[in-house]
Parts: C-alpha cells; sequence; structure tokens
C-alpha cells in the first residue's frame, strides 16, 4: 500500500471501534454429538480455499476438507463462463456450471437445503471475474438466477441467506451492474479504501487485500508493533461494518513462519485464512481454532 493510500485509509479507519469476533468451530464434545446426530464434523469457519479449481477434484477436495469458502476464477469466452487462471488453460469442457454450480445444488438438495448436513453454515463462493467485469457479470448474473433456490439475494439492501453466497470479486468493471440490481444473487468484494465508506454489508459483506500491500512481516519473529495495529484497525473497523476480512498473497509454505503468521491472523480476528494447502489448513485450524 502507498504512503498516500495508507493515509487515506487511516483516516477513514481512525473512528473505529474494536468489532465482534467470529466463533471458530466447535470442540471435540461436540463435534463426537454431531457424528451421533448424523452431521459430519463441524466446517472450519475461517478457510478459504485460494484458487480452488486448481485442485484435482476442483470445490468436492475442498468441501472433503471442510472449508467454508472456495474461489473460482471465470472467463467470458463466446457466451460461457469458463473457469482457469490463464486464459492458456481454458476449456470449454470447464464451466462454472458444470465445477461449482450444478455440483453445489446437487449437494444442497441431498443435504436437505445445506452444503454441510446439520450446519447451518452458508458456504461463500468467490467468484473472480478474469474479463471485462460489467459483461461478464452481467452473464453471470443471468446464470446465477437459474440457481436461485441455492444462492443467497439482496434487494433493497435486505439480504436472504441461503445455502451459498456468491461474492464478486476481480475486475472492478462488475460494480455498477450490480448497483443497478434492484434483486441480486451475488455480492461485491471490497477493498479497503471501502471500509467505512457507508456502502453497507448487503452489498459488501467481505473487504479483500493483498497481504504484501499493507505488510511487510512474512511470518518470521513477533509482527511489528506498527503493523499489528495497522492490522487490528482493518479488521476491527471492517467487524464494526458487519464485514469480514479477507487477505491473499500471505505466505503459504508449510513451516513455522506460515503457522506464526496464521496464528497471528487467528489472534486479530481475521474472518478468513487464505491457502491452497487443504489439508494443511484443516489440520492448522482443527487444533488452533476450536
Amino acid at each position: 500500500m502507498s504512503a498516500y493510500s495508507r493515509r487515506r485509509a487511516v483516516a477513514t479507519l481512525s473512528a473505529a471501534v474494536a468489532g465482534g469476533a467470529l466463533a471458530g468451530g466447535l470442540p471435540a464434545t461436540a463435534q463426537a454429538a454431531d457424528r451421533g446426530r448424523g452431521r459430519g464434523p463441524a466446517p472450519l469457519k475461517r478457510a478459504h480455499a485460494h484458487n480452488d479449481y486448481l485442485h484435482g477434484r476442483p470445490l468436492l477436495d475442498a468441501l472433503d476438507h471442510g472449508f467454508a469458502s472456495v474461489e473460482s476464477d471465470i472467463w467470458l469466452v463466446d457466451g460461457q463462463l469458463l473457469v482457469a487462471h490463464d486464459e492458456s488453460q481454458l476449456d470449454p469442457a470447464r464451466t462454472l456450471q458444470r465445477l461449482y454450480l450444478d455440483p453445489l445444488a446437487r449437494r444442497v438438495r441431498a443435504n436437505g437445503g445445506r452444503v454441510y448436513k446439520g450446519h447451518k453454515l452458508t458456504l461463500q463462493l468467490l467468484i473472480d471475474l478474469k474479463t471485462a467485469g460489467d459483461p461478464t457479470y452481467r452473464a453471470l448474473s443471468k446464470v446465477l438466477r437459474g440457481y436461485g433456490s441455492v444462492f443467497s439475494s439482496a434487494s433493497g439492501g435486505r439480504v436472504r441467506r441461503r445455502a451459498v453466497t456468491a461474492v464478486i470479486s476481480g475486475d472492478r468493471g462488475a460494480r455498477a451492474p450490480m448497483e443497478a440490481e434492484k434483486l441480486r444473487h451475488a455480492f461485491y468484494d471490497g477493498r479497503h479504501d471501502d471500509i467505512n465508506s457507508g456502502v453497507p454489508a448487503s452489498f459488501i459483506p467481505l473487504v479483500s487485500g493483498n497481504w504484501n500491500s499493507s505488510f511487510t512481516w512474512q511470518g518470521t519473529g513477533t509482527m511489528p508493533a506498527a503493523e499489528r495495529n495497522w492490522l487490528n484497525l482493518i479488521v476491527h473497523t471492517a467487524h464494526r461494518q458487519g464485514q469480514t476480512v479477507r487477505f491473499w498473497a500471505t505466505p503459504d509454505a508449510p513451516g513455522p513462519a506460515r503457522d506464526n503468521l496464521w496464528r497471528t491472523l487467528l489472534d486479530a480476528n481475521v474472518d478468513w485464512i487464505n491457502t491452497d494447502d487443504l489439508a494443511g489448513l484443516q489440520t492448522f485450524l482443527r487444533k488452533h481454532d476450536s
């Protein structure tokens, strides 16, 4: 983050009051009781599968590990919403519907209206737009309307929560057509400048930022006090507005530095921990966030 941007954000956050905490997973005794009632272990409420579609079984691997949020990049190509990280990886068979929307709809039907049977958690589906935001979102909006019984919606500032909440990230051009919709089946992924901006959480429920644009610390030793204070200010102010917080590009190589950084994120009450290592984060959160 540039010095100007940091000063601007500090100015908008300076009136912040500490926000509420996000509850962690159920303790072991509660998980055992869940299994006795035919429910699986409590899902991991902070776990976000970054670039989920790169795993061998998109969506399904993350759900098998209990993740509460998954991320899919999409490209608008000849009217189709294709899932890929780079343009060179585009495959007409890998559509958003085939990899995510249809499997989610089937799972929700099978589980009585929930992604995780017996648990009220709403799965976050973060959809990163890789092509121009306006036309890509308009195409996506039409598709999401066909899954209206599965996805949360908003109208007139009121939110109706369902089994899955779609949050739109990536190209910023999506914002205008989203704001113009009277009924939306998706929500907007904000940035730090959106915190305390007056835009309600019914439109921006999530605020994301590049870790390396705001912090120099990479998990070794103790986080510098000034950076820790900045992290706390971001989180507390977003929570006061009813928003959750995510950072991308956090260190993700297994080892003490990553664990130390993840513990610091938990201590600061960051809502989403971003990883490509599904098993690694699952193990960490089962141990430290229960």
